[in-house]
Parts: C-alpha cells; sequence; structure tokens
C-alpha cells in the first residue's frame, strides 16, 4: 500500500459540452462553450435557453481558457454547435 490508495479504482466523468455562439444586445459576438457533468447535450441546450430566459439568468461559461459570466439580458441570439464547430 503506497500513499494509502490500496483497492482504488480511477473512476472517469463523460462531461456533456455545447458550443455557443453568442450574440450580444449591442451586435458583438462572442464563442463560448458550456458544459455539465450531470446532463447530455440535448438537455445542456435546454438548460442554456430556459436559464437566458429568466429574468436574472446567468451561466458561468469559458473563453478559451477564461471563466465569464453570460448574463441573459445582454444576449440577443444563441447559436448552439457541436463541441468545435465554432471555438
Amino acid at each position: 500500500m503506497v500513499g494509502g490508495r490500496a483497492g482504488k479504482r480511477l473512476t472517469y466523468v463523460t462531461m456533456a459540452e455545447i458550443a455557443l455562439r453568442v450574440r450580444l444586445i449591442g451586435g458583438d459576438h462572442v464563442d463560448v462553450t458550456y458544459s455539465d457533468g450531470d446532463a447530455a447535450a440535448d438537455k445542456l441546450v435546454q438548460h442554456v435557453i430556459s436559464t437566458l430566459a429568466e429574468d436574472g439568468g446567468a451561466l458561468r461559461c469559458k473563453h478559451g481558457d477564461r471563466l465569464i459570466v453570460l448574463y441573459g439580458r445582454g444576449v440577443a441570439t444563441v447559436e448552439v454547435a457541436p463541441r468545435g464547430a465554432i471555438v
């Protein structure tokens, strides 16, 4: 037994990730990725839409290696693509 890890196995978590092209109210757009370890890609899309439709809706997304918060009140449209298509 080295380091107290005898008998433990490595497990892998499959994380659904989608790419979003977000057009902001000012006309600019930004490409981000959104992921969640507990949901399938189609459920993620529904979660994104319902969250951004709320008055105080906000999503934690990634833009490259930066974490950003996307607020629904500044979003005009959202395009959804498979991972890697637009980012």
